[in-house]
């Protein structure tokens, strides 16, 4: 069994293979037709922080996969504040088979994975989200994009989710483009990760911070919130700053034809993207959030020691 931190936790013939085996589940899935293989185990979410896509999609990957799952809010654990994490974990791991936690601090959620036995996933953090980042990737792996052709432009902050998609992106040789503000790039050290992980697989990685420039000539736009959860005290101000980053049908214009719109939401809508593009015949964005619940499935069997004998079954 293994834990899912970092998007680093997972190589590029990892990340196909769990490609794979999701696109099998989510076949099997549209048929009503699930796997019992976590028959007799639970499953704990551990949430900090508020939810839709991401509470509604492991819950409900938990149960189709025949495990039990149950929903922790801050109020009724106080991880960090009531209760130390390291105690945390130890409680956790005398009654669940894996744990699901979503957090402010990336240090919680590595802290909780050396404290617990149990796998641990990393459903959002501060500096990562890498669940979402897959269900991305399997999106465009669903629209059967050649990734060696493939660029693909993230304009916004770089923030969590920029840092995950870049190191997904380098792992499957994908040519990615960011562009954010002066001052709101993506960590450095995530550059440099995702820059070693492309002189493997071929990919390319180019920061700028000139949207324009990012977007030209690319097969899919990305773009996330201006201010992320815990920066909500700073939203007027990025308001400001951002306004030149907002996806609309004149930066689009700049793009390939056909190119597909993208967003993990929740959107800001007429903030960062604006409405004739989320709701345009290439946005894709309901795609990703439906596509949450099968990657995920797909990351849990792999993290609960459980692929290889699903994908005998399915593949």
């Amino acid at each position: 069994m293994r834990d899912y931190l970092r998007a680093t936790d997972f190589d590029s013939k990892t990340t196909v293979e769990l490609f794979k085996l999701a696109a099998a589940i989510k076949a099997r899935a549209k048929n009503r037709e699930y796997l019992d293989v976590l028959k007799g185990m639970s499953g704990v979410l551990l949430f900090q922080k508020p939810s839709l896509r991401t509470r509604v999609t492991f819950e409900l990957a938990i149960h189709q996969l025949g495990g039990y799952a149950m929903y922790l809010s801050p109020a009724e654990v106080g991880m960090g504040k009531r209760e130390s994490v390291y105690d945390v974990g130890k409680n956790l791991e005398r009654w669940v088979d894996l744990v699901i936690a979503r957090v402010f601090a990336q240090k919680d959620v590595e802290d909780l994975a050396a404290a617990t036995r149990p796998p641990v996933i990393n459903a959002l953090s501060d500096d990562e989200h890498p669940c979402q980042a897959m269900a991305d990737f399997f999106t465009l792996y669903e629209k059967g994009v050649d990734w060696s052709n493939f660029k693909f432009a993230y304009i916004g902050d770089g923030n969590n989710v920029c840092h995950s998609l870049i190191i997904t992106a380098a792992n499957l040789g994908v040519e990615m483009r960011v562009a954010s503000p002066k001052g709101y790039e993506p960590l450095a050290e995530v550059v440099a990760e995702a820059q070693r992980r492309n002189a493997v697989s071929g990919g390319k990685l180019f920061v700028t911070n000139d949207p324009r420039e990012a977007v030209r000539g690319v097969q899919a736009v990305y773009t996330d919130v201006w201010a992320s959860m815990g920066e909500e005290h700073e939203a007027e101000q990025r308001k400001v700053v951002f306004q030149p980053y907002q996806v609309n049908a004149e930066l689009m214009a700049l793009a390939a034809p056909g190119a597909f719109v993208m967003h993990d939401l929740p959107a800001h809508r007429g903030e960062e993207i604006t409405d004739e593009v989320m709701d345009g015949p290439n946005s894709i964005i309901f795609d990703q959030a439906e596509n949450r619940l099968h990657i995920q499935k797909a990351i849990i069997l792999e993290c609960m020691g459980q692929t290889k004998r699903v994908a005998e079954l399915l593949l």
